[in-house]
């Protein structure tokens, strides 16, 4: 008898069997819990390759605007940020769970498409790139915090050390081609088209999230029922404010927010300004951006999934939330002392794959032992409108000190340096809080979502 081939239908499940067993050996990753994570995992991929190929883009627009414009943009994107959070509220009160979320990533692609048209009906329009820089950067955060609030509205604070790095790796996947494919396609189909083929990644999201909710929906031990996530969160449409304003414990995360926000802002000013005076033409200025995007992912993939998950289950999370803070402080040092491109190439790289690959986890298992009402609500205010509103701040400040005093590059690394210092500190008295709060409820944490048994 003649042999028979695989068919590609069969090789399918080995694929999946494969990638499955990788899982397991590198993270601990049980039986049971692989397609779960397989579909997070693709999920978060179709999400953050979609966003990352329109970044390159927004970062060349702040090139073209100058500071002083993308200062006045980063205030214009507070303003946004304060106006859709209360609208994000809104939903979660009205409407079940999952619909909010699918929703967030069907107008994120939407909007996208309509800018992308837009630009293509009216070439070098400013008046577009500006709304495409100030819509990216509001949506950005918030399609990443909606799909972490779904992850740990259904994981508990085992689940998350252990699964967090791993699904995170696919949004780092994600991260990394996204990029790449704006390098390959920026000449040939120009930056409307790779709107339009981001808007597509989006679509893909939210059939994603339909099979990763069809899994969920087999009942798993010590998990909550998930027809929880089809009713509304109820309550206040502005219930993240109120929720932040009355716990302690949020508003060390709301400083330790602004902070994280203040080091990136004051680097990201830095890279705008190098690669500025480096390089005059703009599809240039694209494909470097890119090529950046694509270090720095590749990077953190690796650490991801060798790493990260290594350190949350031995060290826990304050090393998780500390570590980068710390590396900050030598790194403005550096910059202060040095300051060469090649330095700032290096720092900007330490910082990005630091909170993608180990402060970013960090940061999500701090709300696995919360309620949902602050799942869904205080976190999104966090996450979207104290971020953004720490990145105006510091773009004001740094762009007046600049103006008045005229300080120096060396100067503004020092206060750098001291900012970092501060970061760390908060990092650690956080990352203990969070832990003092899992004592207090027992070994184990109730399952999150249920908010008969977890506090705010």
């Amino acid at each position: 008898m003649s042999q028979v081939q695989p068919s590609a239908g069969a090789a399918a499940p080995r694929l999946w069997q494969r990638a499955g067993a990788m899982a397991r050996r590198l993270a601990r990753v049980e039986r049971h819990e692989v397609p779960q994570v397989m579909i997070a995992f693709a999920l978060f991929f179709c999400v953050l390759c979609g966003y990352f190929m329109t970044r390159p883009l927004r970062d060349t627009i702040g090139t073209i605007l100058g500071d002083r414009e993308v200062e006045h943009l980063f205030g214009a994107t507070l303003l946004a940020a304060i106006a859709v959070n209360p609208v994000y509220g809104w939903a979660c009160s009205r409407f079940s769970r999952t619909a909010v979320l699918a929703s967030v990533y069907g107008i994120f692609g939407s909007s996208l498409l309509a800018i992308a048209i837009v630009m293509r009906a009216v070439p070098g329009d400013l008046t577009a790139a500006r709304v495409f820089f100030v819509w990216i950067s509001v949506l950005n955060f918030l399609v990443t915090s909606a799909f972490w609030t779904l992850m740990v509205d259904r994981s508990t604070n085992d689940q998350a050390k252990r699964l967090f790095p791993v699904v995170a790796a696919g949004g780092t996947t994600g991260a990394l081609l996204g990029p790449y494919f704006t390098t390959l396609l920026v000449e040939p189909i120009g930056m409307t088209g790779i709107l339009m083929v981001s808007a597509g990644l989006f679509a893909a999201a939210i059939v994603c999230q339909g099979g990763l909710l069809r899994i969920w929906a087999r009942p798993e031990p010590g998990m909550q029922d998930a027809r929880a996530l089809q009713r509304p969160v109820g309550g206040n449409p502005f219930a993240g404010f109120l929720i932040v304003a009355r716990s302690p414990y949020l508003m060390l995360f709301g400083l330790f927010v602004l902070l994280v926000a203040a080091v990136n802002t004051f680097l990201y000013f830095e890279q705008l300004r190098v690669v500025r005076e480096t390089f005059t033409d703009e599809a240039m200025r694209v494909k470097v951006f890119g090529w950046m995007e694509i270090a720095v992912q590749a990077i953190t993939l690796v650490m991801q999934f060798f790493f990260t998950s290594r350190i949350a289950t031995r060290f826990g999370v304050v090393v998780l939330l500390v570590a980068i803070p710390i590396a900050m402080i030598g790194g403005f040092v550096a910059l202060a002392l040095i300051g060469n491109f090649a330095i700032l190439a290096v720092v900007i790289t330490l910082r990005r794959v630091g909170e993608f690959a180990i402060t970013r986890p960090g940061r999500e298992i701090l709300f696995t032992s919360l309620d949902t009402e602050t799942k869904y609500k205080a976190k999104n205010f966090l996450d979207v409108v104290v971020y953004r509103g720490g990145d105006w701040l510091t773009a004001t400040l740094r762009g007046g000190a600049l103006r008045a005093f005229e300080l120096s590059a060396s100067t503004l690394a020092f206060i750098g340096a001291i900012v970092a210092a501060v970061w760390a500190i908060t990092a650690i008295v956080l990352g203990r809080g969070h832990e003092r709060r899992l004592a207090a409820e027992g070994a184990r944490p109730a399952a999150p979502g249920n908010p008969e048994n977890a506090r705010a």
